[in-house]
């Protein structure tokens, strides 16, 4: 790819990643926008997030890709736990920081990370939260890997993809995102259930809205 291609390739993926952000944080937008775009009922979304305010003080939890913090909604104020927000878009995580001064959180951890290669150890969270990342990244599977070698035995990864397969109107859309390079390669729902298995999680919560998959799985 040029150097032209590279600098058009970011200037298309931050505008979409400001007008996802701009978005998926209004309710009022999100709902009509997920049901036309995917067919999905963006409330799954949302009650997904409002787990996170159910994990009990201390955890330590993984948001990745935070894009531009939509997860930190679901935290209670008066929630004590170690958060940290990770993104490989140093973009997104300037939006994430000012989303979580708009809610008062001065204790959120923002790190730059690849999702497929973190420096992170081997076991340290308890909670993984990844929406609406997986069908960005050039490789699910090991994006997948990587989260579960991050969480402790008997952690939970919570999350969303857009899959293909749920009809020929999605399937162009994802198609025009994958040109784009707003997509990446992504994949079915039969696939990201053999992503999840594949890397030693025990799916227990396996949704399909639309062509979006709510998951909750759980670390052998």
């Amino acid at each position: 790819m040029t150097d032209v291609a590279v600098n058009w390739a970011g200037r298309v993926g931050k505008f979409a990643g400001g007008l996802y952000d701009f978005g998926v944080e209004r309710e009022a937008l999100a709902r009509p926008a997920g049901l036309v775009m995917w067919g999905t009922d963006t409330r799954l979304l949302f009650d997904t997030i409002a787990t996170i305010g159910e994990l009990p003080e201390g955890a330590a939890v993984l948001d990745i890709p935070c894009g531009g913090g939509l997860a930190l909604r679901g935290l209670r104020p008066e929630q004590r736990v170690r958060y940290v927000a990770a993104d490989i878009s140093g973009d997104m995580l300037m939006r994430a920081q000012r989303r979580a001064a708009a809610l008062g959180r001065t204790d959120i951890e923002f790190v730059e990370a690849d999702i497929e290669r973190m420096s992170f150890g081997d076991g340290e969270f308890d909670c993984c939260v990844s929406f609406n990342g997986l069908h960005c990244v050039p490789d699910p599977a090991a994006a997948v890997s990587e989260m579960a070698r991050c969480l402790k035995s008997g952690g939970r990864l919570i999350g969303d993809a857009v899959v293909r397969g749920a009809g020929w109107r999605q399937d162009a859309l994802i198609a025009t995102f994958r040109r784009t390079g707003v997509f990446g390669p992504g994949g079915t729902a039969d696939e990201l259930r053999h992503w999840l298995t594949d890397a030693g999680f025990v799916v227990e919560r396996f949704q399909r809205s639309g062509a979006v998959v709510h998951f909750t799985a759980v670390r052998g």
